[in-house]
């Protein structure tokens, strides 16, 4: 079970913190905006921030979503002068928790998935009932993206919704079986495919990238800490508050406007072609949702580097519920 700020006791009330609470909530904003024109330039054409000042609704459209996002950040901390750092952490580190559980759930069913199906399509399983025309569409990866892998994904988000788990022991377990069935498979009966090392490395990507946040929710990162280890609570606060800015921050942005910058860039563009591996038809077609979980691991950094930020601001400013990350519940 992942830690909420119910279950930690973390009041709602607290000091005001309205310059710490505006940055943090407008880096948010700003990456909800910049997702959404994402969407808009490679889905539906328009030019973005770079079309030029002359642009019509190519260009505004997407000034005035980084307005609004802008502009509600702003005003829901004005809204809410007293809601504490801590609250705003927590709820903050809840969502990102949802979204990794998300993410948990579509890499599983989609593996399995997708696994069966490169199987089928290998070794020519149900040919006799789903015909010549099924293996065809069974052997094109936008055919098996937008049938399989899509839906898998919806019914992940609803499965997320009603179960509490990261999944992240669970999934490291299904990586020591993959591996297991392939050291069998090898050794034992001289079979093996491409696809059952795709399945391992499809796994291990999304277990060491989606795990990372909660990792830093944990403060489980290897830390240097020849000075650090000496400070207090209050000087590692401005330590922490400054280094997630500085250097977490500004990291998780250099990935992702590199990785969504336009259509032919290093994440877009493996995601809008459905690029598969070399092995082709004899692998897992899901190459393309590994160039995308770069991104996704910089978004879930981004987002839970913000809660971060404001709890090590809320340790500088010495309030009440610091939390230490041996105590905090275990997923």
């Amino acid at each position: 079970m992942s830690a909420t700020a119910t279950n930690l006791g973390i009041e709602r009330e607290g000091l005001p913190a309205r310059l710490s609470r505006i940055v943090g909530w407008t880096m948010l904003g700003l990456l909800t905006a910049f997702l959404i024109n994402n969407v808009l330039v490679v889905g539906y054409g328009f030019g973005g921030l770079r079309a030029g000042t002359a642009g019509g609704m190519g260009f505004w459209v997407p000034v005035a979503i980084y307005g609004a996002m802008i502009a509600a950040a702003v005003l829901y901390v004005l809204s809410t002068p007293t809601q504490a750092l801590r609250w705003d952490a927590m709820r903050i580190h809840d969502f990102n928790v949802f979204f990794i559980r998300f993410l948990f759930w579509a890499v599983l069913l989609v593996g399995i998935a997708d696994c069966t199906v490169a199987l089928m399509r290998v070794e020519k399983i149900l040919l006799d009932t789903i015909g010549d025309d099924g293996m065809r569409n069974l052997g094109k990866a936008s055919w098996v993206a937008t049938r399989i892998h899509f839906p898998l994904i919806g019914v992940a988000f609803v499965v997320a919704l009603f179960t509490r788990t990261l999944g992240f022991l669970w999934l490291a377990l299904l990586i020591v079986a993959a591996e297991l069935m392939i050291v069998i498979s090898r050794f034992v009966f001289s079979y093996e495919q491409a696809l059952m090392g795709d399945l391992v490395r499809y796994w291990y990507a999304a277990l060491f990238l989606f795990a990372s946040a909660y990792t830093l929710f944990e403060d489980g990162h290897v830390r240097v800490d020849v000075l650090y280890a000496g400070f207090g609570t209050s000087k590692r606060g401005f330590v922490n508050a400054f280094g997630a800015i500085a250097f977490g921050m500004s990291t998780c942005w250099v990935i992702i406007i590199l990785g969504f910058n336009g259509k032919q860039s290093m994440i877009n563009s493996p995601v809008m072609n459905f690029e598969v591996s070399q092995q082709g038809s004899v692998g897992m077609f899901v190459k393309y949702q590994m160039a995308l979980f770069l991104g996704l691991f910089a978004i879930t950094m981004l987002i839970q580097f913000v809660s971060y930020f404001f709890e090590a601001v809320a340790d500088r400013r010495g309030e009440p519920g610091h939390r230490e990350a041996a105590a905090s519940a275990a997923h």
